[in-house]
């Protein structure tokens, strides 16, 4: 056999091992998050349910879902483990103050007052932003429209010749 006829062979084989290895490579990373499971972890359960870590034995973990909810889970049920702060954000809505992390651009936010600027924001009225089509405005009759409205029901209406008098 020549050379020609061997390397779409050798190209798929090295394929197949690329993509078992890096398959392999996400599984083991999946069993290292979950052997590092404490009691006390937030984490997320592959059907996506929330809860805390109460106890962790070799092939389950015992959750606490709310006030009295424990709940036995397989360990290959967990999704994923958070952090504090990410299970907080989510869980219970406590957001990180980023504001006291961020650095002003200039340096005359650092001199000016925050009373002047609550001041001089409370002034302003405020905008509408809503869209206003044009059907809406041509929904509203003009005087002419109303009148010849007015005119058609003084006159008698004609009917297709259907009607009850005898």
């Amino acid at each position: 056999m020549s050379l020609v006829t061997l390397l779409p062979f050798i190209v798929l084989i090295g394929a197949m091992f690329l993509m078992t290895r890096s398959a392999k490579k996400k599984q083991q990373q999946a069993a290292d998050m979950r052997n590092q499971m404490q009691p006390g972890s937030g984490v997320r359960t592959i059907g996506g349910m929330y809860a805390t870590v109460k106890e962790v034995s070799d092939d389950t973990v015992l959750l606490d879902a709310g006030p009295g909810v424990e709940l036995l889970f397989a360990k290959n049920a967990i999704g994923a483990v958070l952090s504090d702060d990410e299970y907080n954000r989510i869980v219970h809505g406590i957001e990180h103050d980023l504001k006291s992390d961020v650095v002003p651009d200039d340096a005359s936010s650092l001199t000016e007052a925050d009373e002047p600027a609550a001041a001089a924001a409370s002034d302003d009225k405020p905008v509408d932003f809503g869209k206003k089509d044009e059907k809406d405005e041509a929904e509203k009759p003009s005087e002419e429209a109303v009148a010849a409205e007015a005119k058609a029901d003084d006159e008698p209406k004609k009917t297709d010749g259907d009607s009850d008098a005898k």
